[in-house]
């Protein structure tokens, strides 16, 4: 295979909640092959935090406030994109997450669960992946070229305990991925591809609190994933590179509708 089937010289590409950990490590692997980054995310300090950090690698990267529940917001930054760059070509919906009145505490009950807290989940998750690909998706038909990178979850495949309303919302952001996928090549030709990610365990800012403890040590949460990972360990950020550069670029050309699991072998494993 060629090693230019995985080149992204001059492809723009927007990464939301690229000023997170997994959603930065994309977006620096993207780099690497030559994407110019856009990092969209809520937090400016943050934003600008990961735009400098790139920049001084000697990457082209641009950084922009947005929240992708808000529609204007994206509307604005699409046209300064395009107004910079010209086109889009390549969008990660990497902006997501859980909170923590959604999790269903082991002290605590499903029938109690605070459903504004849950609307607030599948609202993040699902809604903040199908608004960008309605704003930033609509350039990628106009260009009939294009590509789609949604982030599912592990917890889609296999029951993960406590996390109820962050594993709806990234079911249906698998189901949504399939349906978009279908949707846009039949209407705008095979240009344009809709796939996922499924990442495995990764210490994040969000989880870490329930796989470490103050010392970061394990948890007996943290223990039983790792014991139930093939693997024996979680993943590092930058493994996940690999699998946005591939679905990126050229050299997945006829992969649509798919989802590319990185996970250490956890969803394959019954743990026996």
């Amino acid at each position: 295979m060629k090693k230019e089937l995985f080149d992204l010289t001059g492809k723009v590409a927007i990464v939301t909640g690229g000023n997170g950990v997994l959603g930065g490590a994309m977006a620096q692997a993207l780099a690497s092959y030559g994407a110019h980054i856009i990092i969209l995310g809520r937090n400016l300090q943050t934003v600008e935090s990961r735009t400098r950090e790139l920049a001084q690698s000697g990457y082209t990267v641009r950084g922009h406030a947005a929240d992708v529940l808000n529609k204007q917001s994206l509307l604005k930054i699409k046209q300064e994109i395009l107004s910079d760059e010209g086109r889009i070509d390549i969008l990660v919906n990497a902006a997501g997450g859980n909170i923590s009145r959604a999790i269903v505490q082991p002290e605590g009950s499903f029938f109690e669960l605070d459903m504004d807290a849950h609307r607030d989940v599948i609202d993040l998750n699902l809604n903040g992946t199908l608004l960008p690909c309605q704003v930033f998706g609509e350039v990628m038909a106009s260009q009939e070229s294009g590509s789609i990178i949604n982030i599912s979850s592990a917890t889609v495949q296999n029951t993960v305990t406590r996390l109820l309303s962050y594993s709806a919302a990234k079911s249906a952001v698998e189901n949504f991925t399939r349906w978009l996928a279908v949707e846009v090549a039949t209407k705008y030709g095979d240009g344009i591809r809709v796939n996922a990610i499924v990442p495995g365990f990764f210490i994040g800012e969000q989880n870490k609190q329930l796989l470490m403890d103050p010392s970061n040590n394990l948890t007996d949460r943290g223990k039983k994933i790792i014991s139930n990972t093939p693997m024996g360990r979680f993943g590092e950020p930058e493994e996940l590179g690999g699998a946005v550069v591939f679905l990126a670029s050229n050299a997945s050309s006829f992969v649509n509708a798919s989802t590319v699991i990185v996970d250490g072998g956890f969803t394959a494993f019954s743990g026996v």
